[in-house]
């Protein structure tokens, strides 16, 4: 093997706790993720909360397109988009000249429950981040943003966004 095909290998192996570490990240990631639910007390579940998230980012949808975005069979988002609706929020509607294709959109309602999980995601990941020395928050900012765009496009689906309305 010559110095160039060595030196590309050597480039692709990964640092002794490499993959363990980027597990414990995912870990407290989801941790994070699945505790802003908790905010909530009880008034939605997590599918129903990733449904009023993706339409936080759309907008006003076709049901299909929500589907897509959660990557759902559409009878699944019409049982949660019932459920919403019925809660009061979600609104049902259909688009004009094509009354049989339906459209949801948040309501008040659905857009508080969206930023009160984003407010709480936000300050929790503000209280870790600031357990760091500066330094080593703008170098993991970096790196962070560096991962990301390695993953390419498709692992910041909407589906596992959320974002503040």
């Amino acid at each position: 093997m010559g110095t160039s095909s060595r030196a590309a290998a050597g480039e692709r192996e990964l640092a002794p706790g490499s993959i363990e570490t980027l597990q414990a990240v995912t870990r407290v990631l989801t941790g994070v993720a699945l505790r802003s639910v908790d905010v909530l007390d009880g008034a939605v579940t997590l599918p129903q909360l990733r449904m009023l998230a993706v339409l936080a980012q759309l907008g006003r949808a076709r049901s299909v397109q929500v589907a897509r975005a959660l990557g759902l069979e559409a009878s699944t988002v019409t049982r949660l988009a019932d459920r919403m609706v019925t809660a009061g929020h979600v609104a049902r509607g259909s688009e004009p000249g094509h009354r049989g294709v339906v459209t949801l959109e948040l309501t008040h309602s659905g857009q508080e429950l969206v930023r009160q999980v984003a407010d709480w995601r936000e300050q929790e990941l503000t209280r870790i981040l600031r357990k760091l020395p500066p330094a080593s928050r703008a170098q993991l900012t970096t790196l962070l943003g560096q991962l990301v765009e390695a993953a390419g496009e498709g692992y910041g689906n909407i589906s596992y966004t959320l974002v503040p309305v």
